[in-house]
């Protein structure tokens, strides 16, 4: 399993949600899927997927970087309409700071057709909403699971202080179709310190699910990390 470098999350590291999508899917279930990112997934560079203690584990020389499992079907967030989604995307707040303006899903300096350009702003306090019209390669499952991953963070505030997925349990209904407009929500649900639970929901434009996911972040220092 090789992560390609166009899909970064923080620079030199894959983006949380891609990773988590690909491991996710050689689990072999239709359900939801538990994963846990114990180290920063390299870019381009292969890592060996086999089974250990009861887990799907994607390795670097020995050591486990993604383990992944049946999980607990998240439970979804409620719908946003498109009209609110667009005026709060409008406000987003990576677009006048940002920890990793580069990342696949979230980052405003990635192109029209190349990221995501998911660019969730605030609805009310704790929760964050963005409009998404996905590309013909976006519609993916790794581009799916990206695709539910960032809101939760600014939702927890990465603007104020960068943090990283940590695991993410996420159910996939089905994938985005092109060139249609979804909405993606994301909101707090508690935190502990340096860690931030939240959950992500991405719906059609209608309200239709296509899927849902629980994460957890942990504060880090960018200048550091890796």
């Amino acid at each position: 399993m090789t992560v390609p470098a166009r899909f970064n999350g923080p620079p030199g590291s894959g983006n949380g949600g891609w990773c988590a999508g690909a491991v996710a899917a050689r689990v072999g279930t239709t359900g939801a899927v538990e994963v846990r990112l114990r180290k920063p997934p390299p870019l381009d560079t292969a890592m060996e997927v086999g089974e250990q203690d009861g887990w799907t584990v994607a390795t670097r020389a020995g050591e486990v970087v993604l383990q992944a499992r049946p999980g607990a079907e998240p439970e979804p967030l409620a719908p946003v309409a498109v009209g609110t989604a667009r005026a709060a995307a409008a406000a987003y707040d990576g677009f006048a700071d940002h920890p990793f303006g580069h990342c696949f899903s979230c980052g405003p300096e990635r192109a029209e057709g190349d990221g995501l350009r998911i660019f969730p702003g605030q609805v009310e306090p704790g929760t964050v909403a963005a409009p998404w019209t996905p590309h013909d390669d976006h519609t993916t499952l790794e581009a799916t699971w990206a695709a539910i991953d960032c809101a939760g963070a600014w939702a927890a505030g990465i603007g104020e202080r960068a943090m990283v997925l940590g695991s993410m349990t996420a159910q996939v209904l089905g994938l985005p179709a092109a060139g249609v407009e979804h909405v993606v929500v994301g909101a707090v649900r508690s935190v502990e310190g340096r860690r931030h639970r939240t959950a992500t929901t991405l719906r059609t434009a209608d309200g239709d699910l296509v899927a849902a996911a629980e994460q957890v972040w942990f504060e880090i220092d960018p200048t550091t990390f890796g």
